[in-house]
């Protein structure tokens, strides 16, 4: 359940740091909020991937 939750949550940080380039580009959004969902997306897949990338024991 646990490594679920952290796979989900990392796939949201990665798709957080696509996404609003891609609308940034399309001139959907801003250039600011495109800083701020990457900086979240980068976040959140930091936090979460540390511990999917781990060896399991």
């Amino acid at each position: 359940m646990k490594r679920t939750l952290l796979s989900i949550l990392a796939a949201a940080g990665l798709t957080l740091t696509l996404i609003p380039s891609i609308l940034t580009f399309t001139g959907q959004i801003d250039i600011q909020m495109n800083k701020w969902l990457m900086l979240i997306g980068m976040i959140l897949w930091f936090s979460t991937a540390s511990f999917l990338l781990k060896p399991k024991k």
